[in-house]
């Protein structure tokens, strides 16, 4: 398998909106598209015993199964966990099988489960259920709750409820690290994601950026959903704190390229800039582990300056 084959726009290309950015989309955003698309089908129940051969086509499945299964029954992980931009797994992805997504490549290998996301192509969906593939879709998470529930989950269909247990328990545990104390002082923070776009209300990102003791500008700008954020906005009524991606010469980000706009400088005594990297923008599970840590970090050096 080429490691530069293109990969295939067919299996992945089903935004109901086309404004999200398409990175958000392939890996679940974040809720930022909950509520979109068809409903999702009952996950089928384990038919002889736990399944020895998988394949995950969403990198955010991905990520909660290599910590909840043998690496040896994982017969192929989505191309986008290999991405180390983008993915928290990539050293260990490019340890293991992937697919670029195409029908040919997964009936290829044989799978007794597959693991799709919510908007992962409608014929691929419809292809592999006539091959008799077995196959379950999952949502993306609104909540940590609905997140720790996929963990388990997943967990429950590969045979291994401990794992999925032993893993949601280190999640709620960093969580909670992340809380700060009942009355303690709550900056501000607005994270700005690929293509300028920042997480609105009752998205997963939303919550976590709450529990860590933030107050979401993103609400204070009055966003109803997740939505692009002018720059003027940004420096009319700055957050305490703006987080983001570190810039690379070259991006093509929106984002990137607002961030190095001259007119944020000016704002440097009023408005703190932390790294958010963006591989922690996409997926929940093991994944908020890191983001706890990084949004705590975020606040005690916000909490610091003003000290």
């Amino acid at each position: 398998m080429a490691e530069d084959r293109p990969p295939s726009d067919d299996a992945w290309n089903a935004a109901p909106n086309a404004a999200i950015p398409r990175r958000a989309l392939l890996a679940g955003g974040l809720a930022m598209l909950a509520g979109c698309g068809e409903p999702i089908p009952p996950v089928p129940p384990a038919a002889d015993g736990p399944p020895r051969r998988i394949v995950s086509l969403n990198p955010c499945l991905d990520v909660i199964l290599v910590e909840v299964v043998e690496h040896e029954r994982i017969t192929a992980l989505s191309h986008y966990s290999r991405e180390a931009d983008s993915s928290t797994i990539a050293e260990v992805a490019r340890d293991l099988p992937f697919t670029w997504g195409t029908v040919e490549e997964v009936a290829a290998l044989s799978p007794d489960l597959v693991l799709n996301g919510q908007f992962v192509s409608q014929p691929l969906r419809r292809a592999l259920d006539r091959l008799e593939i077995p196959q379950a879709v999952f949502p993306v998470p609104e909540t940590v709750a609905d997140s720790l529930a996929q963990v388990r989950e997943v967990a429950a269909l590969v045979g291994r409820p401990e794992r999925g247990e032993a893993l949601v328990a280190r999640i709620e545990a960093a969580i909670a690290a992340a809380e700060p104390p009942a009355g303690a002082p709550r900056p501000s923070a607005l994270i700005f994601m690929p293509g300028g776009f920042a997480s609105g209300p009752n998205t997963l990102m939303d919550e976590m950026i709450r529990r860590a003791g933030f107050d979401n500008t993103a609400v204070r700008y009055g966003l109803t959903q997740s939505m692009a954020v002018p720059l003027e906005q940004i420096v009319a009524d700055p957050p305490d704190v703006l987080l983001s991606g570190v810039t690379r010469p070259g991006a093509p980000s929106r984002a990137e390229s607002l961030l190095r706009h001259p007119a944020l400088a000016h704002l440097a005594d009023r408005m703190r800039r932390e790294t958010f990297p963006q591989k922690l923008l996409f997926c929940g599970g093991p994944v908020l582990i890191q983001t706890a840590a990084t949004l705590a970090q975020a606040r005690r050096a916000v909490l610091e300056v003003r000290a």
